[in-house]
């Protein structure tokens, strides 16, 4: 009788903590339930501010900003994303000019020409957009290549602006590794495909042919800078060396055209204080998305774990 008394109470104990178990993971459920629904509707309200601040920006004329920051087609400076960057900005008809804010030391001829050339097309295809520059501490070799072929050039006074020049870089090894005794072993198909390899001797046809190469190059700058300025410029002998000059001189050489800000060429020149950046970038939608995703998953975690671990 006491063991069967035991057994009952046994068995009354176990059921009263499997049904504790239950109420404890059916309240833990509802929990991460609610914490979901939380992080969904933050998600539509942030979606809904950004949709009604996007269409605040975008409601009037406005100046169109473009930033070009960084080097020219090493990463930062994508040619292909200034490109779609442009087309929007010149599209939209609420745009009363375009801006290129710029701060760079130049980059990839090939990029900053893609850019020239496309500035060009589009100011000739909206002849009522004008399209400016606006240099930060620096605009030489190809962000000088792109400030061009805008219409006007603005600076500040200790702007660096210039470097209209070409260059290619490197370094020799060959006497380190004599040094060292390390032994260069090339095998090519074609005599010049190891072209000013760092690890073999100098070839003076390789250095010369490098050198008409950069030639070519640069006349195709200076060709560019010419069309773009025209009769401003007041070319000097050291004008197209590769020399860099402050705003205030880079203006009385017919650089640049005057002294000002974003702001100021916003509110002054352009007549629209209101800028709107057209500046390629994650949008919030797809950054929302991504941590939304990311808090839903965290949520979601102790409940899968519960309903799919192996016991």
């Amino acid at each position: 009788m006491a063991e069967g008394q035991e057994n009952w109470e046994r068995d009354a104990l176990e059921r009263l903590l499997l049904e504790q178990i239950k109420e404890q993971r059916k309240g833990r459920r509802w929990s991460i339930f609610f914490r979901s629904l939380f992080f969904v509707w933050l998600f539509l309200v942030l979606m809904m501010i950004a949709a009604k601040e996007d269409g605040d920006l975008t409601t009037g004329p406005h100046t169109a900003l473009i930033d070009i920051q960084g080097e020219i087609g090493g990463g930062e400076v994508v040619a292909d994303d200034v490109l779609v960057a442009l087309n929007n900005a010149f599209e939209d008809k609420r745009s009363k000019a375009v801006v290129l804010r710029i701060n760079s030391p130049g980059g990839s001829p090939v990029a900053a020409g893609i850019i020239y050339d496309e500035i060009r097309r589009l100011r000739t295809k909206y002849p009522q957009t004008p399209v400016y520059s606006v240099v930060d501490d620096l605009c030489a070799s190809g962000g000088y290549y792109i400030a061009a072929a805008t219409d006007r050039i603005y600076v500040d006074k200790a702007s660096l602006v210039g470097s209209i020049g070409v260059l290619m870089d490197g370094f020799g090894f060959t006497e380190t590794m004599k040094k060292m005794g390390v032994e260069r072993r090339l095998l090519t198909a074609g005599e010049n495909k190891g072209f000013l390899d760092p690890f073999s001797p100098e070839d003076p046809q390789q250095v010369a042919h490098a050198k008409a190469m950069l030639a070519e190059i640069h006349q195709q700058f200076i060709l560019a800078v010419r069309q773009g300025r025209g009769k401003r410029l007041k070319e000097t002998p050291e004008m197209f060396s590769g020399l860099v000059w402050n705003g205030a001189k880079s203006i009385e050489l017919g650089l640049a055209d005057g002294l000002g800000s974003l702001d100021y060429v916003a509110r002054e020149v352009v007549q629209a204080e209101d800028i709107l950046d057209f500046t390629p970038q994650e949008n919030l939608a797809d950054r929302l998305a991504k941590r939304l995703g990311t808090a839903i998953g965290d949520a979601m975690r102790p409940w899968a774990k519960e309903q799919f671990s192996v016991r």
